[in-house]
């Protein structure tokens, strides 16, 4: 989560990581962190007109002592799910890192930066991307599409098991869906919430597996579904 450290003027931006986020407060619209605001404020420095690098992640995950993410088979590496316990990292080399650097290669953009992108399906261009829907667990689920290219239309939810690939100098998605499997799927109101129902429908339309998460640290735990099964998200 991108954070700015001023609630009026303009401040500095900071990456906060999901670990110290606390139950969302909806009624008034408030994230509670298990942080203090020194140690937000003295984190390391985040040029927000660039791409989060690979190594700038190492560098912000030794600050806070928190794991690598990306050293295990989950979203949250050897966390399960996200928790007042964490695993300190060890102050070592990290030979993915140290290659992922030498090749300039960019690893996080802002959700910010994708809204907007063109979505194309397997037998053409249909839509554009306008939100993403994450979970409990802070994973991410779903993308919005608006099946329109300029004019407000029908809006629909792709399970990102469905993103095929990103092309960012095109600013485009590609999706392995047809376009009439986009335009046919169960249409998303963004002012309503997504209820079981509707999910369920979604999730047997794609024929995808009704996922559960281990989300009692956050006070509540997904509901299941009746064919469950655990199921790891692909392409967030």
């Amino acid at each position: 989560m991108v954070a700015k450290t001023a609630k009026w003027l303009p401040g500095r931006k900071v990456v906060i990581s999901p670990f110290f986020i606390e139950q969302p407060d909806p009624d008034n619209k408030q994230l509670p962190l298990r942080l203090t605001r020194k140690q937000v404020e003295d984190s390391p420095p985040l040029d927000e007109h660039e791409p989060v690098s690979r190594k700038y992640e190492k560098q912000f995950h030794q600050y806070y002592a928190l794991p690598f993410y990306w050293a295990g088979p989950g979203p949250w590496a050897v966390h399960p799910a996200l928790g007042d316990t964490v695993k300190p990292v060890e102050d070592s080399d990290d030979p993915e890192t140290d290659a992922a650097d030498d090749h300039g290669e960019a690893h996080l953009r802002s959700c910010n930066e994708v809204s907007g992108y063109v979505v194309e399906a397997s037998d053409g261009e249909i839509g554009h991307v306008v939100d993403f829907v994450v979970d409990d667990n802070w994973v991410l689920r779903y993308l919005v599409i608006d099946t329109r290219n300029w004019l407000p239309g029908r809006k629909v939810l792709v399970p990102m098991s469905k993103l095929e690939s990103v092309q960012w100098s095109d600013r485009s998605i590609s999706v392995e869906m047809t376009k009439e499997e986009i335009s046919n799927s169960p249409e998303y109101d963004p002012a309503q919430p997504i209820s079981q129902d509707h999910e369920v429908e979604l999730l047997q339309y794609h024929e995808r597996p009704i996922y559960v998460d281990q989300a009692e640290h956050m006070g509540k735990a997904r509901w299941t579904g009746a064919n469950t099964e655990t199921r790891t998200p692909q392409g967030s």
